[in-house]
């Protein structure tokens, strides 16, 4: 662990410099961000939130849009469609941050998929039947959720109900049949995937649906954490691929090579720290605390709408 936070703190540290003398990133690309405001701090802020948020069950994507709102960067159309694909670029932080923690489990996944680990490919396939609903609900109803769904009351909205059926999860818990990741089977799958498709409403949490779904599916709670880990490496993958694709051009545009590099690196180093922190929490304590914050957070955000301030 040691040797990647080491050569994580020194190339955030050359970042951060690289940044501060061009704050605009503007030695690769000339004038990027010009007149939108977007600075290097903007960049480690939101790359923070991204990473301390995309893998605890509060939504990252919530939590983001909040971010961006109060920074500035949504008060145009251009800047908002960049804002958004931004915050789903800097997915890519977190990814890796997984990627290195789940490496053995990531590895096997990777050897099953060319035939050399008969239960990596398993696993593979078990996440795949996993990931395909909330892909063909997103692909299909994509435009029509950004648009009536990425919006402040939403998000409380979404917060609230979370943090409720939080409270409500260890009656669910307590009728866990224990399946774990090793031996799950593809209705649980399939029924993981289809409460991942809730997580396409921005404040319900992807990580909150899929957990759920694993326990509602007969997993405890640490394996459907586990599972909704690598679960997020399709899902994640996927969302960064089709945003990169799509607005790539217009994130580089807007916000240059080096402050989304910064945003990266940011999610990276704060995912580790975070998922490093759930695991171990959970194995002590359940999911309560998470509901209560998601809960008040809610009720601030619901009262700074109903004053004007948001």
């Amino acid at each position: 662990m040691n040797k990647y936070l080491w050569t994580l703190i020194l190339g955030g540290m050359c970042l951060w410099g690289l940044a501060t003398v061009f704050p605009g990133g503007g030695f690769l690309i000339e004038h990027p961000g010009e007149g939108n405001g977007f600075q290097w701090y903007h960049a480690v802020v939101l790359g923070i939130v991204e990473g301390v948020t995309e893998y605890l069950p509060v939504s990252s994507t919530g939590h983001l849009l909040l971010v961006q709102h109060f920074m500035g960067l949504t008060a145009t159309k251009t800047g908002k469609a960049a804002a958004d694909a931004y915050a789903v670029i800097i997915q890519i932080g977190a990814i890796l941050a997984v990627l290195s923690l789940y490496r053995r489990r990531s590895g096997r996944i990777a050897l099953g998929l060319i035939g050399r680990d008969p239960e990596g490919l398993r696993l593979a396939v078990m996440l795949v039947i996993s990931f395909i609903p909330a892909a063909v609900v997103g692909l299909c109803l994509g435009d029509r959720i950004k648009a009536h769904l990425f919006g402040p009351w939403p998000i409380a909205i979404g917060w609230l109900v979370g943090g409720i059926v939080i409270l409500m999860m260890p009656n669910l818990q307590n009728r866990s049949k224990q399946i774990s990741i090793e031996n799950i089977q593809w209705r649980q799958a399939l029924a993981i995937g289809l409460f991942q498709v809730f997580a396409l409403w921005p404040g319900i949490s992807r990580s909150l649906a899929t957990i759920i779904g694993g326990i509602v599916a007969g997993m405890g709670l640490v394996a459907a954490v586990e599972f909704s880990f690598l679960l997020g490496l399709i899902t994640l993958g996927a969302a960064t691929v089709y945003e990169m694709a799509g607005y790539g051009l217009l994130v580089v545009a807007e916000y240059g090579v080096t402050l989304p590099l910064v945003g990266i690196i940011c999610s990276f180093a704060a995912a580790w720290v975070s998922v490093k922190w759930l695991v171990a929490y959970l194995h002590q304590r359940g999911l309560a605390l998470f509901g209560y914050y998601r809960i008040l957070l809610a009720a601030v955000t619901g009262i700074l709408l109903f004053c004007g301030i948001l």
